[in-house]
């Protein structure tokens, strides 16, 4: 069977590499596919690259026909601060990107789509808020980005009920692992220049706006609940499911974490608004229960395996 997955950053090929241990065959979908990235990501296996743009409805419908595409798994989308400074096209292709991946895989029938979402769809500003998140906390917190993710999850939520579409969404923590970064994602930024200025010795540039508290993922981890989400039974209890660790690992743990694996690592925080705490961690277990998904890294198993692809095959 082929998956087409929209998106060949981090997330993107961290999924193809569990995709493609279980023989599935992958096509990405992306406006500017990095091969050189996805060829160290994925060692040896060929997979189709097709340069598209998810505003591009025919070139989907086109693409999904010619791969005879089962599954789609869209990643494809603009994050974090990024959607404040590119809102009018951020919002396009989060948002119109989604409903034409949506449509697409009606249109050819596809065996199911599967969703990334973000932890930052929940609506903090409320004076209930928990500290433990589950699923069906409150959606929408006022920002460009999590609104748009809460769009997104609507518009498929509607696709899903009307037409049978099969559907399963994940709601990731923030996003750490060996990758580009291009569509903005901050905190995975700072870990990647934490990591490789340990890595080549010199100090790490650090924006005072991410030196807060914050839940992370290993990319490797997000792969596998991502792959758990395109092939388990379609859950009937609910659609999206948190993908996190349940801990909160404040700006000066994340630190002496990486000062484990580069001990004489130095860092620099560069003036600015500071960043806020989160004192909030997410509920993982409709994950386990529904996804059979239990993170498989800690924070300093997360770290080591990424100074050894660093060291493997470069940083991006």
């Amino acid at each position: 069977m082929t998956t087409l997955v929209t998106g060949a950053g981090l997330i993107g090929t961290a999924f193809a590499q569990n995709a493609l241990k279980r023989n599935e065959d992958v096509v990405f979908f992306d406006p500017e596919p990095r091969a050189d990235f996805i060829a160290k990501k994925l060692g040896t296996k060929d997979v189709a690259q097709v340069r598209g743009d998810v505003r591009d409805l025919p070139k989907l419908i086109e693409t999904i026909k010619e791969y005879k595409c089962e599954t789609v798994v869209h990643t494809a989308g603009i994050i974090g601060g990024k959607v404040d400074q590119l809102m009018y096209s951020a919002l396009q292709i989060n948002i119109q990107g989604t409903m034409n991946v949506a449509e697409a895989s009606r249109l050819m029938d596809v065996r199911r789509l599967v969703h990334v979402s973000t932890f930052g769809v929940y609506d903090m500003r409320r004076d209930d808020t928990p500290k433990v998140m589950s699923e069906d906390w409150h959606r929408g917190h006022g920002r460009s980005y999590g609104n748009s993710k809460v769009a997104k999850e609507l518009i498929l939520e509607a696709y899903h009920n009307r037409y049978d579409l099969e559907l399963v969404g994940v709601r990731p923590a923030n996003v750490f692992g060996n990758g580009h970064f291009w569509s903005g994602s901050g905190g995975g930024a700072k870990i990647h220049e934490l990591m490789v200025a340990g890595h080549e010795g010199r100090v790490a540039k650090i924006p005072e706006g991410q030196t807060m508290a914050n839940e992370y993922i290993y990319s490797k981890d997000i792969g596998a609940i991502m792959d758990a989400a395109a092939t388990v039974p379609q859950p009937k209890e609910m659609l999206f499911f948190n993908g996190g660790t349940g801990i909160n690992t404040p700006f000066d743990d994340l630190i002496g974490a990486v000062q484990k694996i580069h001990p004489g690592l130095e860092y620099e925080v560069i003036p600015g608004k500071g960043g806020k705490n989160r004192d909030t961690i997410l509920d993982m277990g409709a994950a386990k229960k529904h996804l059979g998904f239990e993170p498989g890294y800690s924070l300093d198993a997360a770290l080591a395996d990424y100074a050894q692809e660093i060291s493997e095959i470069g940083a991006f």
